[in-house]
């Protein structure tokens, strides 16, 4: 059976459900029938037989406001979270913000974006963003942290119920640890991959030390904790949001384009677009009441 979940939290209301069940009947597709998730907020609609990715398509992009996620019905819930920090966990570009300190913001964004959209090899933008960094007081990282750094709406609850529910949680990020660590112990995250800024004398060399963590990085993170936990494939949710994020989110059972750049969301098992993180609660078929407290 296949499960496709509407999420319009406070809007989802029964025209907009039994409009996506006549479209799903339309193209001949047999339903068992829907359910609230949460009323108002999610809602399930189950489809007998099908394919996943023909339902994903024709569902994709149809329904203002609302964001679907079309999964097998088998193992929705999962069993590690495997996340990109940067415009995914928190709202900022760290890098961005820091470089801001330095006179350079709007310089180093340009090619963040690049980076993030993939028309930049990774590893050649961040070295390129790092340099620009040069001399920089260690002192501002923490100004930065403190001032500019926030968590994405549902970004703690969506952490703290999984772990709760016996999940293992992974923060995975291109950026840095000095923002990244603290960044997890506030969500709760158990692990974190990130990359290391290289410091003489409390400034900054515009350098990085030790392997870098890009793409395939990331992707090696999420195989290596999943082996470790003895998970299958399916067993693992990803969500991110820049072209970096593509083979970690083709990696995992259901890989998720949080506002994802276009590269990210055409590999991607579904987009959320229009609600904030816990949308992937719902999309695992977990209701509010059991939501830890974010």
């Amino acid at each position: 059976m296949i499960i496709a979940t509407l999420i319009a939290a406070g809007k989802l209301d029964r025209d907009r459900i039994h409009q996506v069940a006549t479209m799903l009947e339309d193209a001949r597709l047999r339903l068992r029938g829907w359910n609230w998730l949460d009323e108002g907020d999610a809602a399930d609609i189950e489809i007998e037989g099908g394919d996943v990715s023909a339902i994903r398509r024709l569902l994709e992009g149809k329904l203002p406001g609302t964001d679907v996620v079309a999964q097998a019905a088998d193992g929705r819930e999962k069993k590690l979270l495997v996340a990109d920090m940067d415009s995914t966990m928190i709202g900022q570009e760290c890098i961005d913000e820091l470089a801001d300190y330095a006179g350079m913001k709007e310089e180093i964004a340009a090619v963040t974006d690049a980076a993030m959209r993939g028309e930049i090899e990774f590893t050649e933008a961040l070295h390129q963003r790092v340099a620009a960094l040069n001399g920089l007081g260690m002192g501002c990282i923490e100004r930065c942290r403190t001032d500019r750094i926030r968590a994405n709406p549902g970004a703690r609850t969506l952490v703290q119920t999984m772990r709760a529910r016996g999940a293992g949680t992974l923060l995975v990020t291109g950026g840095f640890h000095d923002f990244a660590d603290p960044m997890a112990a506030e969500l709760g995250f158990n692990e974190v991959r990130a990359n290391w800024l290289e410091s003489i004398h409390g400034h900054l060399t515009g350098r990085v030390t030790g392997e870098i963590v890009d793409a395939g990085a990331k992707r090696q993170a999420l195989v290596d904790l999943r082996s470790q936990l003895g998970l299958p494939r399916e067993a693992v949710l990803a969500v991110g949001d820049g072209a970096n994020d593509a083979p970690t989110i083709e990696e995992a059972g259901l890989g998720i384009a949080y506002r994802g750049k276009p590269k990210l969301r055409e590999v991607a098992d579904a987009v959320i677009d229009h609600n904030d993180l816990t949308a992937l609660l719902w999309a695992q078929g977990i209701p509010r009441r059991e939501w830890a407290n974010g």
